[in-house]
């Protein structure tokens, strides 16, 4: 699949492609539970961040969302084109604009854990309430400033 795949990226202040990044993340909400911002939460924090998105032709399959500072806000893969490495792309697409990566997932997230997990990341951290349901989470860190180029490169290898 991925031979197909295009990457487009929305910078800072741009929304060309936040509809369709808000229809695919309600999507993943609707069957799985999972990405439950508000609308205006998640308009006002991509406005402020610089999204790299993952098109098969026309249809947005993938995105994320990151922060100056390399937090990932949003990280979404449709569930027909997971297992394809879209979502380690994304993240190496981030890990190359920063020093370190970071994020945010729910405790009860295991798929979204074991992603993170498998390709590096490291529970620092967990919080209560975190979530506005009242869901805890988990702060996770891919690498430090000097280490972080090293450990794509090596994930990027397997």
């Amino acid at each position: 699949m991925s031979v197909n795949v295009q990457k487009r990226v929305d910078g800072p202040g741009s929304e060309e492609y936040a509809d369709q990044a808000w229809e695919l993340k309600e999507r993943i909400r609707g069957e799985e539970g999972v990405l439950k911002q508000r609308r205006r939460f998640f308009a006002d924090a991509y406005r402020r961040s610089k999204t790299h998105l993952l098109f098969l032709e026309e249809d947005l399959i993938a995105f994320a969302s990151a922060r100056r500072d390399g937090y990932i806000l949003f990280l979404a893969v449709a569930p027909e084109a997971r297992g394809e490495g879209l979502g380690k792309r994304l993240v190496a697409e981030v890990a190359n604009d920063h020093g370190s990566v970071s994020c945010h997932a729910r405790t009860t997230n295991e798929e979204a854990l074991s992603f993170y997990k498998h390709i590096g990341f490291e529970v620092e951290r967990e919080i209560t309430s975190y979530y506005e349901d009242g869901g805890n989470a988990y702060y996770l860190r891919l690498g430090e400033k000097s280490g972080l180029r090293e450990k794509f490169s090596d994930l990027l290898r397997r």
